[in-house]
C-alpha cells in the first residue's frame, strides 16, 4: 500500500538520521501504550516457552572436496556469521542444520572453492552486542559476513535509532576492512502465532519500521540488506515443522527456509552470482527508488534485496530493489546440489517457501 510505505519510509528516515547524528529521545509509541505492551509481553512469553538447549557449534570448513579438484588450490572463503539466535541457529539439534552452515556449504557449492565457517551470532544477541562479535570475526579476515539481528532489540525494547547507529556501525567497520556484508533484516514479529494482538498488530509496526530503518543505515554504510519479514510466518498454520518445539524459532527446515532466501545476495556480494547487463529500460522485479523509499517497500516484502545504486554526485540516495532466484534444498544434505526455484504463486497444494515468500504481508 502506497500510504504505508511512505509513512514507514518517513519514519525509518528519522530513524535512521537520528541514528547518524547521534540523535536521542526518538521513540516509537506512546508512554501510554507500554503498560499495555509489558503485560502483553509476559503473556506472549508463556505461551512460546524457552528452549534449554544451546545452538550446536558449526564452525569449520565446509565443501573441502572442491580443494582436491582444483589444479591450483585457493585458500577457503572465509564466511562469518553474526547476530542473534537466528544466525546462532537456536532450535536445531545439528551443526550442520544452522543457517551458517547451510549458507557455507551453498556458497562452497557455487563458488566450486572451500568456506570456512566463523559464527559470532549468539542466541539473545542485540545490535549493541555487535561490536563484540566483531572483535572475534575479524581476526579471521572474513570476506563476507551475514548479520541477523533485530528481534531482540524490538523484544527488549532497545532505542530504535541506537541500535540502527551500532548496526550501521558494524557495516562500516566490516567493509573497512575488505569485507562484504549481507544484513538479513529485523523479521516481522507480528506472524508468530502466540503473539495475539494488540501486542501483535504492535510487534509488527516496529519490527518493520526497524527493518526499513537497518536498511537505510546498511546501505550507506556499504552493504545490502535481504528482506526477512513474513518470510516464516505464512508458513505456521500449514506447516508447523517449519519451527522448532517453542513456536518461535525457526526449525531446520525454518532455517533453511531463510538461508537459502540469503544465499543469492551472498553469492551475488562476491561476484559468484550471474549479473545481467544493466538494461536501459526497468526490468520486472527489479526498481530503483529512493533508498528510504526502497527499505519501506522491502519491509514489506519477504525476500526483497536492498543494494545501492551509484549516481554521480548523490552517493548512496537510490537503490535497487530486487527479488533473486530463491535457492531450493531438495532434502536434507541437498547443499551439495543446490539449484535456483522460481517464485511460484500460491495455488491449491502448492505449499513450497517461495510460495509463501511474500505471503500475508499487509
Amino acid at each position: 500500500m502506497p500510504g504505508a510505505h511512505d509513512s514507514r519510509a518517513r519514519v525509518a528516515r528519522r530513524i535512521a538520521t537520528a541514528a547518524a547524528y547521534g540523535g536521542g529521545g526518538l521513540g516509537l509509541l506512546g508512554v501510554g501504550v507500554v503498560g499495555l505492551l509489558l503485560t502483553e509481553s509476559k503473556l506472549a512469553i508463556q505461551a512460546i516457552g524457552v528452549l534449554g538447549t544451546l545452538p550446536p557449534k558449526a564452525d569449520g570448513v565446509y565443501g573441502e572436496a572442491f580443494a582436491d579438484r582444483s589444479a591450483a588450490p585457493q585458500p577457503p572463503l572465509v564466511l562469518a556469521v553474526l547476530g542473534d539466535s537466528t544466525g546462532a541457529g537456536l532450535g536445531v539439534a545439528r551443526g550442520r542444520e544452522t543457517p551458517g552452515a547451510l549458507l557455507a556449504a551453498g556458497l562452497a557449492s557455487v563458488a566450486e572453492r572451500p568456506v570456512r565457517l566463523v559464527n559470532a551470532a549468539r542466541s539473545g544477541g542485540r545490535s549493541a552486542d555487535l561490536s563484540g562479535q566483531l572483535e572475534q570475526v575479524l581476526q579471521h579476515h572474513p570476506d563476507v559476513a551475514v548479520i541477523m539481528v533485530g528481534a531482540n532489540d524490538v523484544t527488549r525494547h532497545s532505542p530504535a535509532q541506537l541500535a540502527v547507529r551500532q548496526l550501521g556501525e558494524a557495516v562500516a567497520a566490516l567493509r573497512a576492512n575488505g569485507c562484504e556484508v549481507v544484513v538479513g533484516t529485523c523479521p516481522d514479529l507480528g506472524t508468530i502465532k502466540p503473539v495475539r494482538p494488540p501486542l501483535r498488530w504492535v510487534a509488527r509496526r516496529l519490527s518493520r519500521q526497524l527493518a526499513a530503518a537497518q536498511t537505510i543505515a546498511v546501505v550507506e554504510a556499504g552493504g545490502r540488506t535481504v528482506s526477512l519479514g513474513s518470510l516464516l510466518g505464512p508458513e505456521f498454520a500449514a506447516r508447523p515443522e517449519m519451527f522448532a518445539a517453542d513456536r518461535y524459532h525457526p526449525s531446520a527446515q525454518g532455517y533453511a527456509t531463510a538461508a537459502m532466501t540469503l544465499l543469492p545476495s551472498v553469492c551475488a556480494v562476491l561476484g559468484l552470482w550471474p549479473e545481467e547487463e544493466r538494461p536501459t529500460a526497468p526490468v520486472p522485479g527489479e526498481t530503483v527508488l529512493p533508498v528510504a523509499v526502497a527499505a519501506a517497500a522491502a519491509a514489506g516484502r519477504a525476500g526483497t534485496e536492498v543494494a545501492a545504486v551509484e549516481t554521480e554526485g548523490a552517493g548512496h540516495r537510490w537503490a535497487l530493489l530486487r527479488r533473486r532466484l530463491r535457492i531450493g534444498l531438495p532434502g536434507s544434505g541437498a547443499a551439495a546440489h543446490l539449484h535456483p526455484v522460481q517464485d511460484d504463486p500460491p495455488g491449491p497444494g502448492n505449499t513450497s517457501a517461495s510460495s509463501h515468500a511474500g505471503a500475508g504481508d499487509a
